[in-house]
């Protein structure tokens, strides 16, 4: 099952996401980042759902990618994200692309703790490590 954590940074968010794959491993990254973004991120409901899909020439350039879709899809329609499904994950000779739905809500002040506001993942400690058949990713939001 995975799981998503945060590690001590001087002055960003720095993220821990794990799964048993790369695909559950996104999932809980972009979980993390919403958390961030939402600080009562345990009562946002899945009501409606929107499809997200992003690119990349390798993994670190994929999970940067990723991130900034779903910060975009918060930042353009104030979404927020409580639950994600990866579908897939397919593999080019150029290239990586991910296509996931997720489910959430319209951010509401009345309902939702506003967090941190990020501006930014980064490619600053971003990593993806494969160790007893689990992915670990790691990346800095810059806040």
């Amino acid at each position: 099952m995975g799981e998503f954590r945060f590690l001590e940074h001087p002055s960003d968010v720095y993220v821990e996401a794990r799964g048993s794959d790369l695909k559950e491993a996104l999932s809980e990254a972009g979980r993390a980042l919403f958390a961030v973004i939402v600080r009562n991120f345990n009562d946002v409901r899945p009501l409606s759902s929107r499809d997200v899909s992003a690119s990349g020439y390798d993994e670190l350039s994929l999970l940067y990618d990723w991130l900034e879709r779903l910060l975009l899809l918060f930042e353009l329609e104030q979404f927020v994200a409580s639950r994600i499904d990866v579908d897939g994950i397919t593999r080019s000779t150029d290239s990586l692309n991910v296509t996931a739905r997720v489910y959430g809500e319209t951010f509401d002040r009345a309902r939702h703790v506003p967090g941190v506001y990020v501006k930014s993942p980064t490619y600053w400690l971003m990593e993806v490590v494969e160790r007893d058949n689990e992915t670990y990713l790691r990346y800095v939001l810059d806040i």
